[in-house]
């Protein structure tokens, strides 16, 4: 347990080093519910003053972003493992004792941390949008959102250690930038997948992915449907642990083979 605090702490350090920390904890937030927040107000309205499109509405917009902001922590997680793997440090310290679980949770944590503070941001955010635009905004409900997107997390940062491990410091990035994009167009975030006909490929695509169900579960949150929080939710988990579970067997291996 010490020498993986230990590591942790070394990892926390490096993040708060690295000026992206910031821009995409702090700004990333804030400019994106700034930037789809205009483009909702430029939305028609029928008649009735009713929008042609809700998805951009504050309620349904912060937990879409948080998910989405996610991908990025996964980003820093492929950065950080390949970064170490490129310098050799994981070959030196592996002469410690430390084991594959020390070395995933010592990526993990500080990562953990960066994705709890980057959803606070968000809600926080969104509240405030909220009281300037007018928009139904339950922040009550919203703080919820932040323990809801610990499996998001789980499995975002999961994905990003095996993409560090597998591949190299040059080549590891861009895989990380196509699970981004997956995440933006499979997950429902800028457009709403209920609109996609029963049975269509995407539609069905988008329901086996991980990226909808986040999605899903923090919208249902926010609209306080308590019945279709479940499933999301039950989804989300499994594919977090079954990935972070994968990120630890993959290191093991690549250590094994490394030292051999």
């Amino acid at each position: 347990m010490r020498r993986m605090i230990s590591f942790a702490s070394r990892n926390i350090k490096e993040l708060l080093r690295d000026p992206l920390s910031y821009i995409f904890c702090l700004g990333f937030p804030i400019v994106m519910l700034a930037a789809m927040t205009a483009i909702n107000s430029m939305i028609p309205t029928d008649p009735t003053g009713v929008k042609a499109m809700d998805i951009f509405e504050t309620s349904k917009l912060t937990p879409g972003i948080a998910v989405f902001g996610m991908s990025f922590i996964m980003l820093f997680a492929t950065l950080s493992v390949s970064k170490d793997r490129s310098t050799a440090l994981i070959t030196r310290l592996r002469t410690s004792p430390m084991t594959s679980f020390d070395f995933i949770a010592g990526y993990a944590l500080p990562l953990v941390v960066m994705a709890v503070g980057q959803t606070a941001i968000t809600v926080v955010a969104g509240f405030f949008v909220g009281l300037i635009t007018g928009s139904e905004y339950i922040f009550a409900r919203a703080l919820l959102l932040i323990p809801a997107m610990l499996p998001c997390a789980l499995f975002f940062i999961g994905i990003g250690i095996v993409f560090g491990t597998l591949f190299s410091e040059k080549s590891a990035p861009p895989c990380s930038s196509i699970i981004i994009s997956l995440c933006g167009i499979l997950g429902g975030i800028w457009f709403s997948l209920d609109t996609i006909p029963e049975g269509n490929f995407f539609g069905t695509l988008c329901n086996i992915l991980p990226f909808r169900h986040p999605v899903d579960l923090g919208r249902a949150i926010m609209a306080g449907d308590s019945g279709a929080v479940a499933i999301p939710l039950l989804i989300s988990l499994a594919y977090g642990v079954v990935t972070f579970a994968l990120a630890v067997i993959v290191f093991k291996l690549r250590m094994k083979k490394d030292a051999g």
